[in-house]
């Protein structure tokens, strides 16, 4: 019983994040073609500057959505919150796919893709920060290391489906017909995803929401938890600047700095990722072992330590020097994003923690996480050093690494939640 339990609530959490970053991901690889048919023809570098412009005006969406969604989980209950957040994510990606185009609706084309944009950033904001808290507060006690890392795995798990999608229809369709309407199917079958989600969570037993008299989630964050915030976020500096450079950007590094091709680029990181979701997985059991503080000590270390060598050994031509050096990133990396989800969750007062974990977290990784490609590209090209993101690994892992120690060695104790979610 216990255990179908907790099958559960892996899949209710972590069903959310494969969709969120599946999104991510298709929106990423048909961006060329998402700009060729919202934006007028005259200049097809600027129709991929406009895709990518509203792709990060979603981006920036993240910190409102946090404090909404997480308003409504503390509030409302977590239940409450995390249909919210799948309802919000699967109905704009479903209307990406099916609205008409720049020749069909003119100027009207570009503002609803970016409304929809929006919506979509709101329920980013709040979707891994609350299902994270879900999972965390119903795992047994000496597992929620390990069901916090699964909550992470759905974000991973939803970008190598996304990319996975489109380089099979990519394959299997020819060009033109990906051009007209073949970019809109993986938007489609995203409803799918967002459908059964809905349902999974609608469904799940939740206990009355205590009323607290004046409670207010995103005011008592605010007033009574502000320095718990600014531990959060800087906590999750690592996070940000470590996974959107060295899994997101390093793409086109690859393809700019060492000349290797797109597909080939692709590939390594896709290799890469899929060794990071076991990666995940094992270090945040590790932490239901030897302390989740420990353990994000050490992954800063570890990736102070080895940036430059590692991003040095991928400065090579030889596929094989690029694969094991970002194979040695994901060892950091795994080991801080297994063991960061329980931590969060263990150190924020239940009547607050959705709110506090979603604004501390999402003002992170929508500010450094969402320029950290931008900063990267500009530090190579203005000091002609390919090894500027390796320097920037290292500032983030002292940030995360002076953050990590103002919170306490790990609790066996989570306080309760308001409601039995």
């Amino acid at each position: 019983m216990q255990a179908d339990r907790t099958r559960t609530v892996i899949v209710a959490g972590a069903i959310g994040n494969v969709l969120e970053w599946y999104d991510f991901a298709i929106y990423g690889y048909f961006a060329a073609s998402i700009g060729r048919t919202f934006f007028p023809r005259e200049d097809p570098v600027a129709q991929v500057l406009s895709a990518f412009g509203i792709f990060a005006v979603g981006f920036l969406m993240r910190p409102v959505g946090g404090a909404v969604v997480g308003y409504i989980g503390d509030k409302l209950g977590r239940r409450a919150a995390l249909t919210f957040s799948v309802t919000a994510m699967a109905v704009p990606t479903f209307l990406v796919g099916i609205l008409p185009g720049y020749q069909v609706l003119g100027v009207v084309a570009p503002v609803a893709l970016t409304l929809l944009r929006m919506v979509q950033g709101l329920s980013v904001g709040g979707e891994y920060t609350t299902s994270i808290v879900f999972m965390v507060e119903n795992a047994p006690p000496g597992r929620r290391g390990l069901i916090g890392a699964m909550g992470c795995c759905g974000a991973v798990a939803g970008i190598l489906i996304g990319s996975a999608t489109g380089a099979l229809l990519s394959d299997i369709l020819p060009a033109d017909a990906m051009e007209v309407w073949g970019w809109r199917i993986p938007f489609l079958l995203g409803l799918l995803v967002g459908v059964a989600g809905f349902f999974i969570r609608r469904n799940l037993a939740e206990g009355a929401t205590p009323q607290v008299s004046g409670h207010s989630p995103i005011g008592d964050t605010i007033r009574l938890h502000a320095r718990l915030l600014a531990r959060l976020a800087g906590l999750s500096v690592f996070n940000a600047v470590s996974f959107y450079l060295l899994f997101v950007y390093i793409v086109s590094w690859l393809q700019l700095v060492d000349g290797i091709a797109p597909a080939h680029a692709l590939g390594i990181n896709s290799v890469s990722m899929m060794v990071l979701l076991p990666c995940m997985v094992v270090m945040g059991a590790l932490s239901d072992r030897v302390g989740r503080k420990s353990l994000l000590l050490a992954a800063t270390v570890i990736a102070f330590a080895s940036a430059v060598p590692l991003l040095t050994l991928m400065h090579s031509d030889r596929h094989l020097y690029v694969q094991l050096g970002q194979l040695g990133f994901v060892l950091s990396v795994g080991m801080f994003l297994g063991a960061q989800p329980t931590l969060m969750v263990e150190e924020v007062p239940a009547n607050v923690r959705c709110t506090a974990i979603a604004i501390g977290y999402n003002v992170t990784l929508g500010v450094v996480g969402g320029l950290s490609p931008l900063v990267a590209t500009w530090l190579v090209q203005r000091t002609a050093d390919q090894l500027a993101p390796a320097y920037m690994v290292m500032a983030a892992a002292l940030v995360s690494f002076l953050s990590v120690l103002t919170f306490r060695a790990g609790s066996a104790r989570l306080e309760a939640a308001p409601a039995s979610a």
